[in-house]
């Protein structure tokens, strides 16, 4: 059963985003007040004019406070939110809601995280206590994804030596992406050759495997869409909103079997059933995806519906999610390439779609997209939360 949605109720009239990366000279604050300052002068108004904000970070900050104080804020609604690496888009939906729901005009979606100045890992915290029959939270983030690559091939009988090819066409492709994106944190193109030889971190995940630790902020202003127009001539629309949290029970299940991410299945179908997508295939434009890791990527393809299962592995070889392809996936250059500030990953894939639908992304601009869909996922294997948006640039209800 999919939820009501709330389907061409809302629209996003404005957006910012700062460059992603190693970005030592700014602060938490810097990276919001560009942020944010570029998102009010994309839609026309003042910072007084919003009327309420949701902040998402994971570890830049404890309370809306940390968005108050760095705009000065005068007395407004500001709620921090966190749900692991899907914080960003967390933030956007209970910003959605907020305007449907009537209580606000005008709410004012951000993402922000400074990982660089966390420690090397980016991700470091202390975990509240639990009965220890999780012991995936016991292994890296590296560890735990790069089980998906064995696990795929002995389910599917793909020979490693292309599942391999499979997981450096990925990198491959989404750091092709980021060399066209002026804001992305890797901003060269990577030979296939450098991809497989790359040192190892976990299984056979290189380092050209795996997605940055970056710094940065995004932000979006959402209103009704009945006053859409009344911002910009381009505003796009929200289709769906889709948000599935997992009992977190694959460490123990020996049902589970490590090829697919049974929260992203959900969340999608609620997704499309919202937005009346019936195939995804030919109904979607572009796609932003959590590539937190290569074979999450091939993974995704197939929970989001994208190709059946145990074909995505071809399909990624054959070109069909390169920008020229059937499905462009991470046009921007993705986590792997454009950089995961935890907090602001999510509002960056919208940010994305954003300038895709309004013809604004320059070089890496797709011919004619009118809808796209942006998918974020929080936690490992066995155990996570994944969000899937549809937006669109036309107003259909």
């Amino acid at each position: 059963m999919s939820s009501r949605g709330i389907a061409d109720k809302v629209a996003v009239v404005g957006m910012g985003c700062t460059q992603f990366g190693e970005l030592w000279e700014s602060s938490t604050e810097d990276l919001l007040l560009e942020a944010v300052g570029e998102c009010l002068t994309s839609a026309g108004v003042a910072r007084d004019d919003v009327d309420a904000y949701w902040l998402g970070t994971l570890g830049s900050g404890q309370s809306g406070l940390t968005l108050s104080r760095a705009l000065g804020l005068d007395h407004k609604p500001v709620t921090r939110v966190e749900n692991y690496c899907a914080t960003g888009s967390e933030s956007f939906r209970n910003a959605c809601y907020a305007v449907a729901s009537g209580a606000y005009d005008r709410v004012m979606a951000v993402g922000v995280e400074k990982l660089k100045d966390s420690g090397f890992s980016g991700l470091l915290r202390s975990d509240p206590p639990d009965d220890g029959t999780a012991p995936e939270l016991s292994i890296t983030a590296p560890a735990a994804f790069s089980m998906l690559d064995p696990a795929y091939c002995a389910k599917y009988g793909v020979p490693p030596d292309q599942m391999r090819a499979a997981m450096t066409h990925v990198a491959w492709k989404n750091h092709a992406n980021g060399a066209r994106n002026p804001r992305a944190q890797f901003r060269k193109e990577v030979a296939r050759e450098t991809i497989d030889a790359a040192p190892k971190v976990a299984g056979r995940l290189g380092i050209f495997d795996c997605s940055g630790v970056s710094d940065g902020a995004a932000a979006a202003l959402v209103v009704r869409a009945e006053d859409a127009y009344d911002y910009t001539d381009r505003p796009i629309f929200v289709k769906a909103l889709a948000l599935a949290a997992g009992p977190m029970s694959g460490g123990m299940d020996p049902a589970y079997d490590f090829t697919t991410f049974p929260e992203v299945i959900h969340s999608a179908r609620d997704a499309y059933a919202q937005a009346g997508i019936t195939d995804p295939r030919t109904q979607i434009s572009l796609a932003e995806v959590h590539d937190c890791f290569t074979p999450t990527e091939i993974v995704l393809m197939e929970d989001l519906g994208f190709t059946d299962a145990g074909q995505s592995w071809k399909d990624v070889l054959a070109g069909e999610f390169d920008a020229d392809g059937r499905l462009p996936v991470n046009v921007d250059g993705g986590l792997k390439s454009f950089g995961h500030p935890v907090g602001a990953s999510g509002l960056r894939m919208l940010f994305e779609a954003w300038l895709q639908l309004r013809g604004e992304a320059g070089e890496r601009q797709l011919a004619d997209p009118h809808t796209a869909l942006t998918h974020n996922l929080g936690g490992r294997p066995g155990g996570c939360v994944s969000f899937v948006s549809v937006v669109g640039n036309e107003r259909t209800a």
